[in-house]
């Protein structure tokens, strides 16, 4: 991959944007059992997300609740590339589906999302979660004040899809 210095980083959730909730996936889906949990993806979407950060066009970055787990578990069976940046909540062990959000009125993601955009301040972010739409009144006035940002909020019973990888490419 080349210098991450200019290139746009892609923040990366994994339930409800490559793990959907469908009961019956589409045909070329592929599931399987991680920490007993059952996730479905489509690997066209995640081929494509690898492809854009093997290029170059992003540097993806975990931002899940899936934390460490998403390079270690989820990566290579997905698809992805191990070795990601991970972010986590401060207060969560870096191990572990964490899921509960222990009734915090600030949305860690967004406190990590800010981190990167202050330590990273010329470099544009995708961030793509399918909470962003719940999360709007939080994340809405810190997004507007930052065009370099592009979020996407996939449907969870979706997941992302190859339109908004394409609206994603269009914006890169």
């Amino acid at each position: 991959m080349a210098s991450t210095g200019n290139v746009p980083i892609l923040l990366l959730d994994v339930d409800g944007v490559l793990n959907t909730a469908r009961a019956d996936p589409p045909d070329g889906w592929a599931r399987g059992t991680f920490n007993g949990y059952v996730l479905t993806w489509d690997p066209t979407v995640t081929a494509r997300l690898r492809g854009l950060h093997e290029s170059g066009r992003v540097e993806i970055q975990w931002l899940t609740t899936w934390t460490t787990d998403a390079d270690r578990l989820l990566a290579e069976p997905m698809g992805l590339p191990r070795g990601l940046v991970t972010h986590a909540r401060a207060d969560a062990a870096p191990t572990g589906f964490a899921g509960v959000f222990g009734g915090r009125s600030e949305w860690w993601k967004l406190t990590a999302a800010q981190a990167v955009a202050e330590a990273e301040p010329d470099r544009r972010i995708v961030w793509i979660d399918d909470d962003l739409a719940v999360q709007a009144a939080d994340t809405g006035e810190w997004l507007a004040a930052r065009p370099h940002v592009l979020v996407v909020a996939p449907d969870l019973f979706v997941g992302l899809t190859h339109d908004q990888l394409d609206e994603i490419e269009a914006w890169l």
